[in-house]
């Protein structure tokens, strides 16, 4: 196992929707190549292969739309094949989405450092499918929890997803919520979570999406107030229709220290 960082030390993360390793160049793609999401076809080891290169310049990585074993990726994990390739020692995924077994996707997580515990937590919302993959590193209240989440496109659904991440959040100081949340930050359902825990708006907004002209700035990586989180970036995750979002966060030194 890695040690842990010292006081100080930065971490860094990325939260990336690979859209199941499918590429999405322009809006008319999601209609001509509405194939790539439920064939195995679209070289998506390629896609997947350049993913792991990004992915591995970092200690923890959070995944949405990954596919977890289906038709279309060639019944391969690939949470597992991205751990595989990028170097984590640590990792877990949520399938949440299955449709048949043509298809299906699945919230990851990639880590350097081995988390004490992994929970999967379905989401509620008009339509099920949406969950939040939730992993605590170190011990005690000084530890880290890193939470991953892929939200509704409703504002309704969002609306009652927040509120049940709020719940689960509200007492953890050391904490980092990430993923694509299909709003921006400033949305009043967003108020949620700024009322009910320690995590903060983001300083600034970072366009990730459409991925070939971002306008908007619906990914996020949200820390708490005890957390310090700079050098915020978008960068390509091979072609899908989102950038990743890459940040370094600084922790405590027991945040992810296991005392055996």
């Amino acid at each position: 196992m890695p040690s842990a960082p010292e006081s100080g030390q930065r971490l860094r993360l990325l939260s990336a929707n690979i859209q199941a390793g499918s590429s999405t160049r322009r809006y008319s793609d999601y209609a001509t190549r509405s194939w790539s999401h439920v064939l195995p076809a679209g070289n998506k080891r390629r896609a997947l292969d350049q993913i792991a290169e990004l992915a591995g310049e970092h200690d923890i990585v959070g995944l949405q739309e990954s596919d977890p074993g289906s038709w279309r990726s060639g019944f391969t994990n690939q949470t597992h094949y991205l751990a595989e390739r990028g170097g984590f020692d640590y990792w877990s995924h949520q399938p949440n989405r299955r449709v048949a077994n043509v298809a299906s996707s699945a919230n990851g997580l990639l880590s350097r450092y081995e988390p004490i515990e992994v929970h999967d937590h379905p989401l509620p919302g008009r339509v099920r499918g949406r969950g939040l993959l939730l992993a605590r590193f170190g011990d005690g209240d000084a530890g880290l929890t890193v939470a991953v989440a892929h939200l509704s496109l409703g504002t309704q659904s969002r609306r009652a997803q927040l509120s049940y991440i709020a719940e689960l959040l509200h007492d953890h100081p050391h904490a980092v919520l990430m993923g694509d949340f299909n709003c921006t930050a400033d949305r009043p359902e967003m108020d949620i979570l700024y009322r009910n825990t320690s995590l903060q708006p983001p300083s600034c907004a970072v366009h990730t999406f459409p991925s070939w002209r971002p306008q908007r700035a619906i990914d996020h990586v949200l820390v708490t107030s005890a957390l310090t989180c700079d050098n915020m970036r978008a960068m390509p995750a091979a072609l899908s229709d989102h950038l990743a979002l890459s940040v370094e966060l600084q922790v405590p030194e027991a945040a992810l220290r296991i005392d055996r």
